[in-house]
């Protein structure tokens, strides 16, 4: 088994905060934007960043809920992943956070849960300032807005935005500084970089991202919510007669055996068993085949893929989806959306699942795939590991 190397960059996600602006039951980041947490959303931008250690800081008594996020996101980098009990204040959260920061780091970057879309250029974009000799990095964004001073409701005089920024997480700064500041901070500031500033350090600037907003209020829930999952205005047309999108049933099955790598879901799983096939026996993506065929009334994935079809032995999800989508288009139909469940023993999908949802939607020329995956509780030959069985059911419009 590999060791994943010791890194030099740990990354402190407060997330420990109650979310009170936001008038939510649950504290923030465990608040959903999808089917999944704030927290969820932002540890996935973490693990697409540089390698890091990465520790959580959760509120007290949801550290189980914070490993859950943790170990969906995190993949095969479960070992650099660690959960601590946050504090009173934002302030004794990352103290907390710092307590947990292996010996060999050298550069510590902290970052808001709130902050869950931030992409991970903006990490980059704070590491490479680090190294450059920088002992504390924020990101920032230029003020857009007129300011003015004011006092109550009368204004007392404007305010020149071209000398203000607004500040960002995640903030870095050399190890060694921000350990120093943090032990002789004497009274709370509003972030990690007014803590180093406080112990006589300069702090430099890059560029953030519009994508990095906080999530506060409801409204900036509801705008974190839309780019998750935008809702596409819905096609109209003049033509009354235009047939209404249709719905197709799709399920496949394979057994273990074979030779050569695991496919599935259009991914490749090293180390795990092949299933036996014509092609590379991707039941997921067969199953989806057969169900949009099946809505178009196109027959089935044995009419145009069978085994009298060399071209198709040991052929990938990608060439199976190219064909489909081109018998769609003479029909004159789309892909709308497809979901599908996965019943089997192993692999386990919780860690590749959005990678493959990414890669079937992307072959199915971008619509919606969400992909669900269960046991059967050891019944059956998916409970005896035996074979991988999918069922699928897919939408499709006019073209």
């Amino acid at each position: 088994m590999s060791i994943t190397p010791v890194p030099r960059v740990a990354v402190i996600v407060v997330a420990a905060g109650s979310g009170t602006r936001l008038g939510a039951a649950d504290p923030k980041a465990f608040v959903g934007l999808d089917q999944h947490t704030i927290l969820r959303h932002c540890l996935e931008g973490v693990f697409s960043a540089p390698s890091a250690q990465v520790i959580v800081v959760a509120p007290p008594g949801r550290e189980g809920d914070a490993d859950t996020d943790a170990l969906e996101a995190s993949g095969d980098r479960r070992d650099l992943v660690q959960v601590v009990s946050g504090g009173p204040t934002r302030q004794a959260s990352v103290a907390a956070g710092l307590h947990a920061v292996w010996p060999d780091v050298e550069v510590v970057l902290v970052h808001d849960a709130a902050r869950a879309l931030t992409p991970p250029a903006v990490f980059e974009r704070v590491i490479a300032a680090v190294d450059a000799g920088a002992a504390g990095v924020i990101p920032v964004l230029p003020v857009v807005d007129t300011l003015k001073r004011v006092d109550g409701a009368r204004i007392v005089d404007g305010v020149d935005r071209a000398e203000l920024a607004a500040a960002q997480t995640p903030q870095g700064f050399r190890r060694d500084v921000l350990d120093a500041a943090y032990a002789a901070a004497e009274e709370e500031f509003t972030d990690d970089a007014a803590v180093v500033a406080s112990a006589g350090h300069e702090v430099v600037i890059v560029d953030g991202s519009e994508m990095s907003f906080k999530i506060t209020t409801p409204a900036d829930l509801e705008r974190a919510r839309s780019l998750v999952s935008p809702v596409h205005p819905a096609a109209t047309r003049l033509d009354a007669q235009q047939p209404a999108a249709r719905v197709g049933v799709g399920t496949d099955v394979h057994a273990v055996g074979g030779d050569g790598t695991l496919w599935l879901a259009g991914l490749e799983w090293p180390g795990e068993q092949p299933l036996s096939g014509h092609s590379d026996g991707d039941a997921v993506a067969h199953a989806i085949v057969d169900a949009l065929l099946a809505a178009a009334g196109l027959g089935d994935i044995g009419t145009h893929f069978g085994t009298d079809r060399p071209e198709y032995a040991g052929a990938h999800a990608d060439a199976f989806f190219a064909r489909t989508r081109a018998l769609l288009d003479e029909a004159g139909w789309a892909v709308g959306n497809v979901s599908v469940q996965v019943q089997a023993r192993r692999p386990r999908f919780a860690d590749r699942r959005a990678e493959a949802e990414r890669v079937l939607s992307a072959a199915l020329g971008g619509a919606p795939v969400s992909v669900s995956a269960t046991t059967t509780d050891g019944l059956g030959f998916t409970g005896t590991g035996e074979g991988v069985a999918a069922f699928a059911v897919a939408m499709i419009v006019p073209a």
